[in-house]
């Protein structure tokens, strides 16, 4: 599979990975051929990425932290969760501790794999999307920094649940009062639940602080935030940057990577940040680059702790060969060939 801009996509081509609605359901399933109209629609509903199939790279599997059932289910619950909130009624805290666990032993069972934030997201369920990898990649860090079983359980549900005091929005006069940001009132929302720790609720209270005391909705400094929120602050940066930034565009994650390690010791925790950038590929497996032999392919491998170090596998044909020229450069191995741009 490549990994692929929807300006690249063309009718008659095979959709590689299925694109879910925000409760679960199967919008488009992988495999499907696309017409003019699919495409259509995926750009009306606003999908930029999508994977399609590409038969010189049958054999590349792109390994998942977590499956596609457990991503449906954790979506369709915190859709349940959002919709409960919004109507004024109680969300079921049992149902999303039963979500959590089972995020969390697949999670404990592929925690060597490097995190691909792969997901078709569309205007639907890019909320639920961002939860989800939120909390699977502030998991991850957890386990690097050492948390215990129960540590690790608060703070994949604080994780889960930082954004939910966006749900209800905000009017003009309402907007430049802190405590009508949605970390305050995710904070409000969470902090009486006798079933969740206050240390869950504090994660949605301070995910946008700052070390240096920039950050909002109180201003405080690095020794007054808890260590969960600065967990979930990088995870919560890192899937913005590579969804979406302002005018819609997005980074690479080499790109966001980068501007988060700039942002190390003022507004992002370092020791955080260290073992973040252990579990994500910085160059996902599917993506198009170009070495710096000038030579073009697609990353079909990574190497756990050598992330900017993947596998490519450069294709050619020759005018006049039917046969295709194929061989793969690890880059772990030829350490003077690095990647000079990723190509979308």
């Amino acid at each position: 599979m490549k990994y692929v801009h929807m300006d690249s996509v063309e009718p008659g081509q095979y959709l590689g990975r299925t694109i879910f609605s925000s409760n679960g359901a199967v919008l488009l399933s992988e495999g499907v051929q696309l017409t003019v109209y699919m495409i259509s629609t995926l750009n009306r509903i606003g999908v930029t990425m999508v994977y399609i199939k590409d038969p010189n790279l049958e054999d590349v599997e792109i390994p998942e932290v977590i499956s596609e059932e457990t991503k449906r289910t954790v979506m369709k619950q915190m859709g349940e969760t959002f919709a409960s909130i919004r109507s004024g009624k109680d969300f079921d805290t049992r149902a999303i501790n039963v979500s959590i666990n089972t995020l969390l032993d697949e999670v404990m069972k592929n925690k060597d794999v490097l995190v691909q934030l792969s997901d078709i997201r569309t205007q639907d369920n890019e909320k639920y999307v961002h939860a989800t990898n939120v909390s699977m990649m502030a998991i991850l860090v957890g386990i690097n920094m050492g948390l215990n079983p129960s540590q690790l359980k608060e703070l994949a549900v604080g994780a889960l649940l930082h954004d939910i005091g966006q749900i209800e929005s905000l009017t003009d006069d309402e907007a430049d009062d802190p405590k009508k940001h949605h970390t305050w009132r995710g904070f409000e929302t969470l902090k009486n639940k006798r079933e969740f720790s206050l240390l869950i609720a504090h994660v949605a209270f301070q995910h946008h602080e700052a070390l240096d005391g920039t950050g909002v909705p109180r201003g405080i400094t690095s020794e007054e935030i808890h260590l969960y929120a600065k967990i979930t602050a990088v995870a919560n940066m890192y899937d913005n940057l590579v969804a979406h930034v302002a005018g819609g565009q997005h980074m690479q994650p080499h790109e966001a990577c980068e501007h988060m390690m700039a942002l190390a010791g003022t507004k992002l925790d370092r020791d955080v940040l260290i073992q973040f950038l252990k579990i994500v590929s910085i160059y996902p497996t599917g993506t198009s680059v170009r070495l710096t032999t000038r030579e073009s392919g697609v990353v079909v491998g990574q190497h756990r702790g050598l992330p900017s170090r993947p596998i490519v596998r450069i294709i050619k044909q020759e005018a006049g060969v039917k046969d295709l020229d194929v061989k793969e450069i690890d880059l772990a191995k030829h350490t003077t060939v690095f990647i000079d741009q990723v190509l979308t």
